[in-house]
């Protein structure tokens, strides 16, 4: 097996890799870190990345730190791959996509955790089975009665294609939904932010034909009602989505039904 080749500014004390770089354009990086394969407490590890040599997103950052520095450091990322939102993660503070986040617009140290309130597998690396379970309950394909068309596809208008813009560009990367008070506490039973906006878009779909049973799964003291409106998914969405809003127009869709 090859072995791994520190970089020349690096040592190991007591098992643990700390780079020391010199420069003025190095940032320093402190990294959340628990592995399940130990009895160690989780704990925040250093690295300084020296940005003259580094991309310039907190992606590029920890690539670098991965390839060059620490080996065992564990993330998502499926960035220009098909899978967009892999690299979701909690930034200086804020839940957001790894690969859009500049490394130039924090200031001071750059401090990376997992996305908050759920169970972590590894280091950065979020359990999103339940989140993609709750995704898969609100049947996120098209269901209908009429036959489709033997020789085309189900067609649409302009005007009801510009309905599902806002929702459809959703990535399902769950910022909006781990920074979602509402969510930490009920994620049992609240669908969430990102699940419910999911729900809005297909309830909007003007080929669906089954809303009807879609609002009927929603209507629900906590599925759907949960939601407090403080506007944390709205903030947060690195896509620039207002799930706050999809979720509010579902609750007025459910008075008018009624």
């Amino acid at each position: 097996m090859a072995q791994f080749k520190l970089p020349a500014k690096s040592v190991v004390k007591k098992g643990k890799i700390v780079n020391t770089l010199e420069g003025e354009n190095v940032k320093k990086f402190m990294i959340y870190r628990w592995n399940p394969d130990n009895d160690d407490n989780p704990r925040l590890d250093s690295y300084e990345v020296d940005l003259d040599d580094c991309g310039e997103m907190v992606l590029d950052a920890l690539i670098k730190i991965k390839d060059e520095i620490d080996p065992s450091l564990t993330f998502r990322r499926s960035c220009r791959e098909g899978i967009c939102g892999s690299c979701a993660m909690n930034i200086d503070g804020t839940n957001t996509l790894a690969c859009t986040k500049y490394i130039k617009d924090i200031k001071d140290i750059v401090k990376i955790y997992p996305l908050p309130h759920m169970e972590v597998v590894k280091d950065l690396v979020p359990d999103l089975t339940y989140f993609y379970a709750q995704y898969a309950s609100i049947k996120p394909w098209l269901e209908t009665q009429t036959q489709p068309p033997p020789d085309r596809e189900m067609l649409q208008s302009k005007e009801d294609r510009e309905l599902l813009n806002g929702l459809s560009e959703c990535i399902l990367c769950a910022c909006c939904s781990t920074s979602c008070p509402s969510y930490w506490w009920n994620s049992d039973r609240y669908l969430g932010p990102a699940i419910l906006l999911q729900a809005h878009r297909w309830i909007m779909d003007s080929r669906d034909e089954n809303s009807g049973e879609r609002l009927d799964n929603l209507e629900d003291p906590f599925r759907l009602y949960r939601c407090h409106t403080i506007l944390n998914c709205t903030k947060t969405c690195p896509k620039g989505l207002n799930p706050a809003k999809a979720i509010s127009e579902i609750k007025q869709m459910l008075v008018q039904r009624r």
